[in-house]
């Protein structure tokens, strides 16, 4: 069966108006025979197994976090005791959605290494009928535009909070083909995958490899780059946070240095360490906007500048505050792996400043150079330093100015900073081809699935 194409304009009557809305009347181009085409509740069973609170205690329910990706991982319940409302089981194997973010990709399926699960009722749960569906089709199924379309054109009720059904999810119409092509498809897709894990790992072991290069250079034993100490003790006197965490990673940090052939020198010894403006009603952009860089311009080594922002600067405060090229860039909040992420800034934007949560090194250039600095921030004992000086909230790891001033690095002589920066940049454009080797075939795999399961491409079985 072939559907039109959608027009851009169109008639209906209104008895036929079902939704007030124009994407509702989306329809997807399936490309198979009449019978083929069959709503999602063929082959999708509702699960209405409810958790019996009696028997289990609420300790040990698995619950879960569905991304937008369809993965599912377990929930972190920082410490709560309870759950108000029903519990819903689910097996590996199930479907689940939510019905709030389905619109985002939020539908998967119950990995094996998830034996059973436990949502809450606005995670419907689904059996797949194993004679008329595999569940690995209908989660690649799932993820296929068409399908997202679909369901973007289902959504009701306030903005920000629009719901699908679970009836208005069972009577989508989708292929379902014999078990013999939906296998077929599904096996593309793992042979695609195992080719892209082997290049992901190796894109990953070249990336290891330019930090134990760096560290090497230093006269530091790359093969204890990442270990940190499971049993050490320490004198009271010495006890500088209580916490383990840091302890362990100072320790490491420290172990490591110690071992470096160059002199150690603190970070706010060969460059000025400095905050950005603050966002608030009196900087809106005006007469003297400026674009300026947030926390989410500032990636691990890289910039992302496709979306920058406006801040009103006076031409009287814009030499203190404008960015130039070699000044880094370093993230003063993030998760605890990213906290403290550094870039370096290359005059990408004329007139550019920083916002306050972004702190901006300006390296002393008689003593280093800012892509040393930079590749330096990478390893591992800066990044045990970052992550042991961290002060922890509930989601957020954060450090300071002065944190950052004491940052010890290794100072060697400009001529082997130069080596170690070429040597960096060669490997990490090695790097960059494999990663975009990587994207490629992605990208390819998930056109050429989509095709085949919209029918367009054949799925030989």
């Amino acid at each position: 069966m072939t559907t039109a194409a959608n027009p851009r304009a169109f008639a209906v009557w209104f008895k036929d108006l079902d939704r007030w809305s124009v994407s509702s009347f989306f329809s997807v181009g399936w490309n198979w025979p009449t019978e083929m085409i069959r709503p999602l509740s063929a082959a999708l069973q509702r699960r209405f197994d409810v958790v019996d609170r009696a028997k289990a205690k609420f300790a040990d329910l698995r619950l879960v976090t569905l991304h937008f990706g369809g993965d599912l991982e377990p929930r972190n319940l920082n410490g709560k005791k309870g759950f108000k409302g029903k519990l819903f089981c689910a097996r590996a194997g199930d479907v689940l959605y939510s019905k709030i973010d389905v619109r985002n990709g939020a539908i998967g399926i119950v990995p094996m290494s998830m034996p059973a699960v436990a949502v809450s009722a606005e995670y419907p749960v689904y059996r797949v009928l194993a004679d008329v569906a595999s569940p690995e089709y209908i989660k690649l199924l799932f993820r296929t535009s068409a399908f997202r379309q679909k369901i973007n054109s289902m959504i009701s009720g306030a903005s920000g909070r629009k719901r699908v059904q679970p009836s208005d999810l069972e009577n989508i119409e989708v292929p379902l083909p014999p078990l013999a092509v939906q296998r077929a498809i599904v096996r593309r897709w793992q042979e695609a995958q195992a080719t892209i894990a082997q290049a992901t790992a190796r894109a990953n072991a070249l990336e290891a490899d330019i930090g134990r290069d760096i560290l090497k250079r230093l006269g530091i034993q790359a093969a204890e780059a990442d270990m940190l100490p499971k049993v050490f003790a320490v004198y009271w006197k010495d006890l500088e946070r209580w916490s383990v965490d840091y302890l362990r990673r100072n320790l490491a940090s420290g172990r490591q240095l110690a071992q470096a052939k160059y002199p150690l020198a603190a970070l706010g010894e060969i460059g000025t360490v400095s905050y950005g403006l603050q966002k608030c009603p009196g900087n809106r952009p005006g007469a003297h906007a400026r674009p300026y860089l947030r926390v989410a311009n500032v990636q691990a080594g890289r910039l992302d500048l496709g979306t920058v922002k406006y801040i009103e600067v006076p031409d009287s405060e814009m030499e203190s505050f404008r960015l130039k090229a070699g000044d880094l860039l370093v993230c003063e909040g993030n998760s605890a792996d990213l906290v403290g992420r550094p870039a370096i800034w290359n005059d990408e934007i004329p007139d550019c400043v920083h916002q306050n949560h972004i702190l901006k090194v300006r390296v002393n250039g008689d003593m280093a150079l800012p892509h040393y600095v930079l590749e330096y921030m990478h390893t591992s004992p800066a990044r045990n330093y970052f992550r042991s000086r961290a002060k922890q909230t509930t989601n957020l790891a954060s450090i300071n100015s002065n944190d950052l001033r004491g940052l010890p690095v290794p100072l060697p002589p400009l001529a082997v900073q130069h080596g170690i920066v070429d040597m960096a940049a060669r490997k990490r454009a090695e790097v960059g081809r494999e990663r975009q080797a990587v994207a490629n075939v992605s990208a390819d795999v998930a056109h050429e699935v989509e095709e085949m399961i919209l029918g367009t491409r054949p799925a030989k079985a």
